[in-house]
């Protein structure tokens, strides 16, 4: 499989720069992973496509307005720090722009002295490891300072910082939103789990590794960026009982996916577990865990789209995908959704 195999033309104007006001009227692309027919939907009407006995798998990670900026103490130069991994205290491995202001030693200023920091090493790819100052919440001072980092590709500045939140986040620390989330409104998912269909929560951190490019051709030598993943007992049980009893496991997103596939026996079980994850999914992938997914459009050449089309086919992705841009689907993280089944 080489990296062009995944490559399909995408207007700019079809990429998704605002979210919809009401989260759930996104449109949904029903793909049968087995014959390749498409169907087309509303998101709202996906409990019609859901059946009791079905378990949704859920990513309730949280992203953290892990954006700041700041001035050099020294000069007053201006400066970007965006928080990519919480190491231990107040440590933390960060993307610093413009890098070369960022010497171990300097001293960033944020909110007129309310937060500051200081770099202390620089590591792999660059990244600096600051310790921070302040007093009061650490997590309050965030809120108050930091900028939700929105993907490279999103130009518009988001007006309501809950819009790049799953309604139900819940365990701070990510990077990016898992944005297959993002279509459930509370209502919805009340709706789903009174059909009796159990869901399950995990925890994945996303890291911003995930918009990565590949840049090798031979995708096999691509490396994955690792990220912190954590299955509970109840979730577990929850997920194991859906498979004993015949239901379909139904993973909401890619990092759901990645977490139950990084944890699951080759038995087709899972256990409680955590710890950090490097898993790589593309065409040849036998899944352990999962039956279904619901995930949005992602980037050509991407290692989200390889995992998509390990589940379905190439084939059968890149029809659909050619078919999403025909009928003007909106693309990535603020865009449109599709259920594989």
């Amino acid at each position: 499989m080489k990296l062009h195999d995944f490559y399909y033309e995408l207007p700019q104007e079809l990429i998704a720069q605002d979210p919809l006001e009401d989260r759930s009227s996104s449109r949904l692309m029903l793909l049968d992973k087995n014959s390749g027919e498409i169907k087309h939907e509303h998101f709202y009407n996906i409990k019609d496509y859901l059946k009791a006995g079905d378990c949704l798998v859920i990513n309730d990670t949280k992203v953290i307005p892990a954006r700041l900026f700041g001035v050099k103490k020294d000069t007053g130069a201006k400066i970007e720090v965006l928080l990519l991994k919480r190491k231990e205290n107040d440590n933390w491995e960060v993307l610093v722009k413009p890098g070369r202001k960022a010497k171990p030693g300097t001293v960033i200023s944020f909110g007129d002295g309310l937060l500051e920091c200081e770099v202390t090493d620089v590591v792999d790819d660059g990244n600096r490891i600051i310790h921070f100052s302040y007093e009061g919440i650490f997590e309050e001072i965030l809120d108050r300072l930091g900028e939700m980092p929105l993907p490279p590709y999103i130009t518009h500045k988001l007006k309501d910082k809950n819009r790049y939140q799953t309604v139900y986040a819940k365990h701070e620390g990510s990077a990016a939103a898992p944005t297959a989330g993002l279509h459930f409104t509370n209502q919805l998912l009340k709706e789903i789990e009174e059909m009796g269909v159990n869901i399950a929560h995990v925890t994945l951190h996303v890291g911003l590794g995930t918009f990565r490019p590949v840049k090798v051709e031979e995708i096999t030598n691509h490396h994955m960026h690792s990220e912190y993943y954590c299955i509970e007992k109840d979730a577990a049980d929850i997920i194991n009982n859906t498979k004993k009893n015949g239901g379909r496991v139904i993973a909401v997103g890619t990092t759901s996916c990645r977490t139950l596939e990084s944890a699951a026996s080759y038995d087709g079980t899972i256990s409680e577990s955590s710890g950090w994850t490097e898993i790589f999914i593309y065409p040849g992938y036998k899944f352990k865990m999962i039956d279904c997914l619901i995930t949005n459009f992602h980037l050509p050449e991407s290692t989200l789209l390889m995992l998509v089309s390990a589940l379905a086919g190439r084939e059968n992705i890149m029809n659909a995908y050619n078919e999403a841009v025909q009928e003007k689907y909106r693309f990535f993280s603020f865009g449109d959704a599709m259920f594989i089944s």
